[in-house]
């Protein structure tokens, strides 16, 4: 089992930026894909960037594409989302989790392991 918590979220106008972290501990994290997922008010998780195990190929969802960028530095257990350029519609409470495979992947249930999620707020 892995443990993740999640950091870096806040309130931002928009245009600006934000950077999330996810610090991980437990199970080998280094040997899996982990990705960020979001959910706002009322919508269903969904998919906004996952990496594989090295780092090596990342996947973004459109709406974020080109904005947002994720990393990872195994050697701190710890994973990255870059956000630039927010806009309102990013409002949502973000989610990191590992993977149950090596290779990165989109779906919620490609996931094992969740963080409590940390909110991110984007005014107009």
């Amino acid at each position: 089992q892995v443990q993740l918590v999640e950091s870096g979220g806040g309130l931002v106008q928009a245009g600006g930026s934000l950077r999330l972290s996810c610090a991980a501990s437990g199970r080998t994290f280094s040997s899996y894909a982990t990705g960020w997922f979001r959910q706002a008010p009322g919508k269903e998780r969904e998919f906004v960037a996952a990496i594989n195990w090295s780092g090596g190929s990342t996947y973004y969802a459109d709406s974020v594409k080109g904005r947002f960028t994720i990393s990872r530095d195994n050697a701190k257990n710890t994973v990255y989302l870059q956000m630039n350029s927010l806009k309102p519609e990013d409002t949502a409470v973000y989610y990191c989790a590992v993977g149950r495979y090596r290779t990165a992947a989109t779906a919620t249930s490609d996931f094992g392991s969740w963080g409590q999620g940390t909110q991110v707020t984007v005014s107009s």
